[in-house]
């Protein structure tokens, strides 16, 4: 069996996503990931961090002074990602940053350039874009399989309940959330509508707080138009009881894709490609807890980030891309006449 050289991974931040990370980076272990040491800002946690994960926990500064931290995990609330990315690039270190990879576009381009400046790697956890069937998606689309696009729709009927946003003061506010349901929930399928579609040329939109206490907003409807013409619609909410799963929907000239979840339910092309329905509804997953997601999109990222630095090529996801569907989430809030991310 092939040996890898080690690479030492460091995670800051100690939430449930830090959990999703630390999983996928045990679960790469034959393929030389090694969680070395957790990062985190109050001391007086150190302990119970080190416990649950099992590495040493350190402040900010010492993950970026440890030798042994080859990539950093950045798993703290959005509106610190620029800063901790910037510090980490600066200290050599590579970042894959969880999404969004900042809540400013200006930020945004400030971790790209320094990354690029100290020949660190950039990645962004936009774990769907790992899975089959969404990469099928983008093959058929690229080989025109699906004729020339004319409509993509996203519903996400998700479920938030005010506890929710109530367990940490940094939810649901705009500095450290970067806004509300499409920024925190439904930014991972604009990903993958960008990625299809490519990047909108008008977009109108109506952002509202209807049933929670927050900030930001909990429900949202929009409508964009690409370049080719092609149209998209994105609708969600976190007021949804009890959770529903997300719906994904491209059309084009020469057939049609249904996705529920992250499972096929219909595809059809004149090329012959047959239709496909699910058995089962889905699950509602993420729709109804936060944690209604499986490991393996984080485990698959980790392995590319990986393979990345080892062939000295881009992540999956890199920070061009991440890029993208935050500049459409804040063109949307932007539409909405709602204000992304602190001034």
């Amino acid at each position: 069996m092939t040996r890898y050289p080690e690479i030492g991974f460091a995670i800051i931040g100690a939430g449930m996503i830090a959990e999703y990370h630390a999983q996928a980076i045990a679960a790469n272990s034959e393929n030389g990931a090694r969680l070395v040491a957790m990062g985190h800002h109050d001391p007086q946690r150190f302990a119970e961090i080190e416990h649950r994960f099992g590495v040493p926990c350190q402040t900010e500064q010492g993950l970026l002074s440890n030798p042994h931290v080859d990539v950093l995990c950045i798993c703290t609330p959005s509106g610190g990602h620029a800063r901790q990315t910037i510090a980490a690039a600066q200290a050599g270190k590579h970042v894959l940053v969880e999404k969004p990879m900042a809540t400013r576009l200006e930020d945004a381009d400030a971790m790209i350039a320094a990354c690029d400046q100290n020949q660190v790697t950039l990645g962004v956890a936009f774990q769907s874009r790992t899975k089959t069937v969404f990469q099928r998606i983008h093959t058929a689309i690229q080989s025109g399989q699906l004729g020339e696009l004319t409509l993509g729709l996203v519903n996400l009927p998700y479920y938030r309940s005010q506890a929710y946003y109530d367990q940490a003061a940094w939810r649901g506010t705009w500095a450290l959330d970067g806004g509300g349901v499409l920024m925190n929930q439904g930014i991972h399928q604009v990903d993958l509508l960008a990625w299809y579609m490519g990047d909108p040329v008008s977009v109108t939109a109506h952002a509202l707080t209807l049933g929670r206490q927050i900030e930001v907003e909990d429900t949202l409807c929009a409508s964009l138009r690409f370049d080719s013409g092609a149209l998209a619609a994105i609708s969600a909410t976190v007021t949804a009881a009890p959770g529903f799963p997300p719906r994904l929907e491209i059309y084009g000239t020469r057939g049609g894709v249904q996705i529920e979840g992250d499972s096929l339910m219909r595809w059809w092309s004149q090329d012959g490609e047959p239709d496909r329905p699910v058995a089962q509804p889905s699950s509602a997953g993420a729709g109804a807890d936060p944690r209604g997601i499986s490991t393996a999109g984080h485990t698959a990222l980790v392995s590319d980030f990986m393979d990345a630095l080892r062939e000295s090529r881009p992540a999956l996801v890199d920070g061009t891309e991440g890029r993208r569907s935050l500049a459409i989430v804040i063109s949307i809030y932007q539409a909405a006449g709602r204000i992304a991310g602190a001034a």
